[in-house]
């Protein structure tokens, strides 16, 4: 047995949320759904911006891209 600890898809999404109010404000929702075609997806709804949507084989697989893609623009705007 490992001693890694897994994280739960809600600990991730209230990661996420936690990330986005700090840098950008209000944020209307994060969640996750299964799409027929193309799997799951993960999106982040802002109340000013455009929506963030990630892909991903499995739920903690989006999540994990949608994190890094808004850590990403995070460190891309704090370049500026």
């Amino acid at each position: 047995m490992s001693s890694k600890e897994v994280k739960t898809i809600e600990e991730r999404i209230e990661r996420i949320c936690k990330m986005a109010k700090e840098h950008f404000g209000e944020v209307r929702f994060v969640g996750i759904k299964k799409h027929n075609k193309i799997g799951w997806v993960a999106k982040i709804q802002f109340d000013e911006f455009e929506s963030l949507v990630a892909e991903g084989e499995d739920a903690n697989d989006a999540l994990r891209n949608l994190r890094k893609r808004l850590s990403k623009i995070i460190d891309r705007y704090n370049m500026v």
